[in-house]
């Protein structure tokens, strides 16, 4: 396991980008076979796997937020992010950055505590 920090507003307004960073252990994030994941629980719905990228580098985002989601990486700084765009309500919810052994997997050995996320209309 791994301890990881969610950072970013927790306000965001409608039809405006939410943009969160997670901060890794040093080293971690190039870690062979790590992929880290941004997943999220809005009230009353299960968790949504969002995006993920891979120790290479690689991304992989869910299809239906494909056209406004972007996930990057700063492996220098030991940081991955995620970029929503075009904010809705129904995007206010609880996310979590992850890391599993698999890009699309809900099994994951390390959380982080997670960051409340509202919409504003």
């Amino acid at each position: 396991q791994v301890q990881l920090q969610e950072s970013g507003p927790g306000l965001v307004k409608s039809s405006q980008t939410l943009s969160l960073t997670c901060t890794v252990p040093g080293g971690a994030i190039t870690a062979r076979h790590s992929y880290w994941s941004w997943v999220r629980q809005a009230p009353g719905k299960g968790r949504e796997w969002m995006a993920a990228i891979g120790y290479d580098g690689t991304t992989y985002v869910r299809p239906s937020l494909k056209s406004r989601t972007s996930i990057s990486w700063d492996p220098w700084k030991n940081q991955f992010s995620l970029e929503l765009r075009s904010g809705t309500p129904e995007d206010a919810a609880v996310y979590h950055c992850t890391r599993g052994s698999e890009p699309r997997s809900y099994e994951y050995d390390s959380w982080g505590q997670g960051t409340q996320v509202a919409v504003s209309t």
